[in-house]
Order: C-alpha cells, then structure tokens, then sequence
C-alpha cells in the first residue's frame, strides 16, 4: 500500500513542526524519516497514522484520502496480539512471560508482533530501538529488515540514528527544521548529499580549506607532494578493521582520516608524527541566500 503525505503543515502555537513536507512511500517498501530532534519526523508519522491533524495538506494511502480518517479505520494498529505471531518474531517460547520478564529487545519484537496482529496495511515506527544498547540494536535492525522482506508491509521507521537508516531503508528521507532536506536511496543520500547539513548528518566529515571530505576520502603519506597539505599526528584510534587518525593542520583545524588497519602498519604513525595529507571526492555547496 502506498503512502503519500502531500504539502503538510503543521503548528504547534508559534511552533512550526512542519513546514510544506511532502513524502511518498512506495507499496511494500520500507522507508526511514532520519533527522536530528525537533526536526519534525515523529509529527509527520504521528499525522500518518492519525494521532494528529495537520494545519494543511493530506495524507493518501493507497488511493484513499485519510486526512480526516480515524486512526483506526486506516489499516494501522498496535493493539493486539496473536500468540501465533510469535514464531514470526522468534518468541514462540515466551508467550506465558509477562512483559517484565523480557530483555529489552525481547519487548520490541513482541510490540511489532502486536503491529502485525491486525494484518495492517501500514506499519509505522517510531524509534523502536532508541533505547536499548548498540548490541542489541545492530541484531534487531537485522531482525527487522529480515522480517519486512517476508512480510511486504509498507513501513515507515522514525529514526535519528545515521547507521540505522543506512543499513535497514529502501529510501531515506533526511529532515531538518521541519522541512525536507533529501529524499534518496542509502547510496545517493551518503554519495550525493544535496547539501552541507545533510553531508554532515548522514554520515562523519571534515572540512579542507573551504571544502567538505569524508575521512575515509583522506589519503594520508609520510613524503609531500605537490597537492599534499602538512598535518601533526595528534591521535591514533583503532576501530578493529579499520584506523581513525585525528590531525592538526597548519591553520589549526582538525581533520580525521580513516585508514585500513594494513595501511596504518605501512605508515608507522605515531603521536606528534609529521605527515601529508591530499582529500579526494571533496564536496562544497553554495551558501544559503
């Protein structure tokens, strides 16, 4: 079932919350509104669903317009519970527990078996993994990708963790100030940033001169060269396959690198070491008027 949220408004006394937001979300696709707080995206799944109305602008899914339609009646439910469920959602051995006697990942999944229960057309989430650690969300968003391929529920997941869009949406929608920023695929989101803030926010960057690089787009040498720039080890930390190098340049700023582990052992870098650095697939936008 498709979804399109089409010139939505929405205010909160003087509080703009959303601002012209227009989305759509193809059937069966899994889509993550990605931004940081108060950027808007809980609201816009919020008038989705039902929970609010918006100052302007509608909600279609499917072909209907479910503007004025009750939550209820819109095919979106987080009420019951089917104890056949839970084999879908890997709990078939809890269904005597009480909720206290749950992990916190247990909880979540039990809480999407009772999404599931009423067959809704539209599954929406908002943070659902916000509060537990990093562990255990790196396993549900792999739980969870794996189940929205078996089940085809179109699906809009609230998020304000980069890594989490990245690695279980279709398409990511990146908000900002109660407006959208960019609509894309992980790839062209991180790749083709439309513009500085969403470069900064959907993935770690530095800034050359007047230009924007990731660190891994940082090569690094211990000899100069004509387009290298002079740089001061001033911190080394290893991140298992991969090495962040943090360097002072001339100018003061501070840029990061990331480097393979096999290519920091060829370096031999050390703290307050002397090296050259030269950034490729360097980014700039112009300055907002």
């Amino acid at each position: 079932m498709t979804i399109q949220a089409q010139n939505i408004t929405k205010r909160f006394g003087d509080f703009t919350a959303l601002d012209d937001v227009g989305v759509e979300v193809a059937d069966g696709s899994l889509t993550a509104l990605l931004g940081p707080s108060g950027s808007g995206k809980s609201t816009l799944l919020r008038i989705i669903a039902g929970l609010e109305t918006p100052d302007a602008g509608r909600v279609l899914i499917g072909d209907q317009d479910v503007t004025g339609v009750a939550p209820q009646q819109r095919g979106i439910g987080f009420v019951f519970q089917h104890y056949e469920l839970l084999a879908l959602v890997q709990l078939n051995g809890f269904a005597d527990r009480y909720p206290a006697q749950l992990s916190g990942g247990q909880r979540q999944r039990m809480a999407l078996a009772r999404a599931l229960a009423i067959e809704p057309t539209v599954l929406l989430l908002d943070e659902p993994f916000g509060a537990l650690d990093a562990t255990v969300r790196k396993e549900l968003r792999v739980w969870l990708r794996r189940l929205h391929e078996e089940q085809h529920v179109t699906t809009i997941l609230v998020t304000h963790d980069q890594e989490e869009a990245m690695d279980v949406a279709d398409q990511i929608v990146v908000m900002n100030h109660a407006r959208v920023e960019q609509t894309g695929d992980p790839r062209e989101i991180y790749d083709h940033p439309a513009n500085e803030f969403v470069m900064g926010f959907v993935g770690p960057v530095a800034t050359v001169g007047d230009e924007l690089v990731r660190p891994h787009d940082v090569d690094l040498a211990l000899e100069p060269t004509h387009d290298h720039s002079e740089a001061m080890v001033q911190r080394i930390v290893h991140l298992g396959f991969e090495v962040r190098v943090e360097l002072l340049l001339a100018d003061g700023s501070l840029v990061s690198a990331q480097i393979t582990r096999e290519a920091a052992e060829q370096l031999e870098l050390a703290r307050n070491q002397i090296v050259y650095i030269r950034p490729h697939r360097t980014r700039s936008f112009a300055a907002a008027v």
